[in-house]
């Protein structure tokens, strides 16, 4: 799956497509299972989706920089596409100078040269004095 270079938002597509999200959800939605892959809406905007491995929170790529999830998802179309305010709290606009290749292992999204690991090593965190108490 291959997209032309140029400037995308990466993230949560839910959080830019507002007002194609009804349609989007019908390219993508087949018998209640999410497709993936690369779509193509009505009016001619092309944008990728992929689902992570554990749904909605939050994930980062490899580059330290976060993504926020609502939708099981994450995305790209190109900024210039997008008819809304971009809200880069909740995703990360990046610049692709080169024609890019869009895939998953299930675990990994990758989008050209970014990687979002969406199942990563648990953490366990905890307060060693609550232990204590």
């Amino acid at each position: 799956m291959k997209l032309p270079a140029g400037k995308y938002y990466v993230g949560d597509l839910c959080y830019v497509m507002h007002n194609e999200w009804d349609e989007v959800c019908k390219l993508t939605l087949a018998d209640d299972y999410l497709d993936q892959g690369l779509f193509k809406l009505g009016n001619g905007v092309r944008f990728a989706m992929l689902r992570t491995a554990y749904g909605d929170g939050c994930y980062e790529d490899r580059e330290g920089r976060e993504y926020s999830v609502d939708s099981g998802t994450i995305g790209c179309v190109k900024v210039d596409d997008i008819t809304e305010d971009v809200r880069e709290d909740l995703g990360n606009i990046i610049e692709f100078n080169t024609d890019f290749y869009v895939s998953t292992n299930g675990q990994e999204l990758r989008f050209g040269h970014v990687w979002i690991d969406t199942n990563p090593p648990y953490e366990e965190s905890y307060d060693e004095e609550e232990e204590d108490a």
